[in-house]
């Protein structure tokens, strides 16, 4: 184990204490946490990643009562959801308060905010004490890590720990939602979807339309690996390996066992089972990113698999177009 990646949460919430950078696992993805009210480490979250400064981030709180610490106007839906969701993978986008630095909000009037369910991050809240800034532990516009040597690979020293939770059993970003007065709005898809959302709160999940706030993970090309990444339907995949077999090292996601039977091919199966595809997606292109191919094909979900197609839509089909190079 590298001497930086470790299970000690007392030195993380030090490290975190003093300003420095400490990588640490949610039930989403690994986040890159610093003092949220500590706008020099919040900076250097954004200059560890490459990140733009108008790209809001999301605290990470491990009490509900730190809610109304770091938002305003709280609506009465918005504690509907913290009651039915939280500890979870829904982050709220509220009014923020004055507290809440500006360059944690990239410069907007609203702050995000979730309440992690991962048992490493809500311990290491209650060691810190208050909130943790945590967009994922990744270069910006590359694949989220899902696991404490993802976040090794891609960061040297200017993230002084990581701690070690193992590997996500989400893996995929949060769903975010906002509001328009009373009314909830679908800002990102993710693993909570908004059939979900309405069900739990007797409410209709509005569409987002163009005046409301940047949100984290929003923008058009995201999570994408460094190989260019196409995604084809399943015969167009078939054409395109009977027409390319041999010419070029490919490497393939697909459901399709007998596809990949070439030497230049490398080939993961992806599972069939909604949410195990869900939480596989990034660590399964992580390891397609770094087999030197000059192509990576995705298989897109088959049109007749109605159950897949109908537990993970919008929010797979909404990673898959933010792979897109």
């Amino acid at each position: 184990m590298s001497k930086r990646i470790t299970k000690n949460i007392k030195e993380a919430g030090r490290l975190l204490k003093d300003g420095q950078l400490v990588a640490f696992p949610t039930e989403t993805v690994y986040g890159l946490g610093a003092d949220a009210l500590n706008p020099l480490a919040v900076k250097r979250v954004y200059e560890a990643k490459s990140r733009p400064l108008d790209h809001p981030l999301i605290i990470h709180i491990g009490l509900e009562s730190l809610l109304d610490e770091f938002a305003i106007h709280i609506p009465r839906v918005a504690r509907d959801l913290v009651a039915r969701f939280w500890p979870g993978p829904l982050t709220l986008v509220l009014d923020a308060s004055d507290k809440v630095p500006r360059i944690v909000t990239g410069g907007q009037d609203t702050v995000a905010i979730r309440f992690p369910s991962h048992p490493v991050a809500i311990d290491l809240l209650k060691e810190f004490g208050g909130g943790i800034v945590g967009p994922s532990a990744n270069k910006f516009g590359r694949l989220s890590p899902t696991r404490a040597e993802d976040v090794a690979r891609d960061f040297g020293p200017e993230v002084s720990l990581i701690l070690d939770g193992g590997p996500c059993a989400v893996g995929i970003e949060s769903t975010i939602i906002g509001f328009d007065g009373e009314s909830p709005v679908m800002l990102r898809p993710g693993m909570i979807d908004r059939e979900s959302i309405s069900k739990e709160i007797s409410e209709n999940v509005l569409s987002a339309g163009f005046k409301l706030p940047r949100v984290p993970g929003a923008l058009p090309s995201h999570y994408a690996p460094r190989t260019k990444l196409r995604l084809l339907g399943t015969e167009e995949v078939r054409r395109y390996l009977e027409k390319n077999a041999g010419s070029h090292e490919l490497a393939l996601l697909t459901f399709q066992k007998s596809f990949g039977a070439s030497p230049n091919i490398t080939t993961i199966i992806a599972s069939q089972e909604p949410n195990d595809y869900a939480k596989n997606l990034y660590q399964r292109l992580r390891e397609l990113d770094s087999c030197g191919a000059e192509l990576i094909i995705v298989e897109a979900v088959p049109e007749m698999a109605y159950i897949f197609v109908s537990l993970l839509a919008p929010r797979v089909a909404y990673m898959l177009a933010c792979l897109l190079t």
